[in-house]
Formats: C-alpha cells, structure tokens, sequence
C-alpha cells in the first residue's frame, strides 16, 4: 500500500498545500507534480463530470510524484462515490454538506474498515489501491483506510449551530469553512463578506483548533492571500490553491484585459 504523504504531513505537524482541478485529464495532476511545490491534488468530483475510469487514472497520475489525492464527494450518494475512490487509489476524502452530528459519523464511518476497533462500515474489496489482489482485507489494507485524511465541509447553519458536537466527533481530521453555502443557508445568497458569514467562518477555525483538527483555508483570490498571516496566526496550516478552472478564469480575464486596453489605442 502506498504512504499518504498528506497523513504523514497532518502526523508530524506540518503544513500542506493543496490544490484543486475539476478536469479529468491526467496531464493537468502531471503538470502539478512537475512544480515540486504541491502536497496533494483534490478532485472536485461535486462539481464535475467523471466516470468510475476517470479516478483510476487521476489517481494513477498522482502517484507519479510525491503527492497525495484527494476527492470531494458530493452529498449523496457520498458512500459509493467515497468508497469507490479510496477504491481507485485517491487517499482522502472530503465530504460535503455535513449538517448534524449523524452525518459527521456516518462520513468517518465510510472511510473507516469494518474493525472491532474502528468500527467503521468499509469493507474489503478488489480494487486498484490493494492491487486488485494482493492486499484485500490484509493488516496493511486496515492501516491505509485509518490514514486516509477525513475532511468535511463546515458550510451548512445546522453544522454552525452544533458545532461543538460536530467537531467532537472522532475520526475527522479537516475541516474547511464553505461561505457560499453558509450565507446560503441563513438567507444571505451571494453574501459571502457578510460579517455574520465571516463570524462563522472564525467561529469554525477556532473550534478545530482548539479540537485538534487542521481548519483548512481556500484561497480563491489576491484578498485572501493577504490574509495569509491572519489566518496561520489563527492556528490554520493548511492552504488549499485555487482550482484550474478559477485559475485559468482569472488568468484569461486579466491578461485578456491588459491586452485589449492596449489594442484600443490602435
């Protein structure tokens, strides 16, 4: 079985980055492990279109490099998709929508194998992480699974609002603040600055902490890079990059931009 760099980073106290693509073409991870500089690759599976294939080879192509994976999975059917992707060789997950202290258990229970110990409901199975063959329900097949980083998304008011009780539960080791979801949910559409919605995103990355959980912060533009220091002052050490599309976007409307500024004077 392969070592999850990002467990081996969470476990010895260190900082990650992260970074995210919705494009299934495996050059783009190849591209990423090319830098040098990236920890580990999330899949944003919730918002793009893929099939079972796809995460063979997204996962494939990670292991080119010294790099972990990760997937966000959408709300349901959250056990297939989770499970088929730890399946795939994609390391750790991330799970959306979390709104009571049952579905924070029900997401750790996925991940986890099915153990007296670990009591969680992953069993064994044939797939390309255990090499179909070789290590289907071994010691080491028990071990990947307990380090496979658990993630969810703080971004729903339910969650805010049992926050305490959410965060206590075992197993979870992320935890990431969703703004758009968040302001959503308490009828503030679109108001992702508003100070309520900031609040709660505080509120978030101080309870990890204080819990022993790694709050992971998304940078999504030239603001909250500034905020850098902020936020590694508050407890956070771990960043996740913007996502190829978010990249690409605002690389094409700034550059396209300065250009046809200078193609008007012609």
């Amino acid at each position: 079985m392969r070592k999850n760099r990002l467990r081996e980073l969470i476990k010895n106290g260190l900082p990650t980055i992260g970074t995210r693509v919705l494009s299934m073409w495996p050059g783009i991870v190849e591209i990423i492990g090319h830098t040098g500089k990236i920890d580990y690759v999330e899949f944003l599976g919730q918002y793009a279109s893929w099939d079972l294939h796809d995460l063979d080879n997204l996962a494939r192509a990670t292991e080119l490099f010294p790099m972990s994976s990760m997937m966000k999975v959408d709300q349901e059917p959250r056990g297939f998709i989770a499970q088929r992707a730890v399946g795939s060789g994609i390391q750790n997950i991330l799970f959306t929508d979390i709104r009571t202290v049952e579905d924070a258990k029900e997401c750790v229970g996925i991940v986890k194998p099915e153990t007296p110990e670990l009591q969680g409901i992953h069993g064994c199975h044939m797939r390309r992480d255990v090499g179909y063959v070789l290590d289907a329900g071994s010691p080491e097949y028990v071990k990947a699974m307990d380090d496979a980083v658990i993630a969810i998304m703080i971004e729903k008011k339910g969650a805010i609002d049992k926050l305490e009780e959410v965060l206590s539960v075992k197993g979870i080791d992320m935890v990431q603040f969703g703004p758009a979801d968040y302001a959503l949910s308490i009828g503030l559409p679109g108001q992702w600055s508003h100070p309520e919605v900031k609040g709660a995103q505080l509120k978030t990355i101080k309870k990890a902490v204080e819990k022993g959980i790694r709050p992971r912060v998304e940078l999504t533009g030239k603001e909250s890079q500034k905020q850098i220091q902020e936020y590694i002052d508050l407890g956070v050490r771990d960043f996740s990059l913007p996502s190829d599309v978010v990249i690409l976007y605002e690389w094409l409307k700034e550059n396209a931009g300065n250009l046809k500024k200078i193609l008007s004077k012609i």
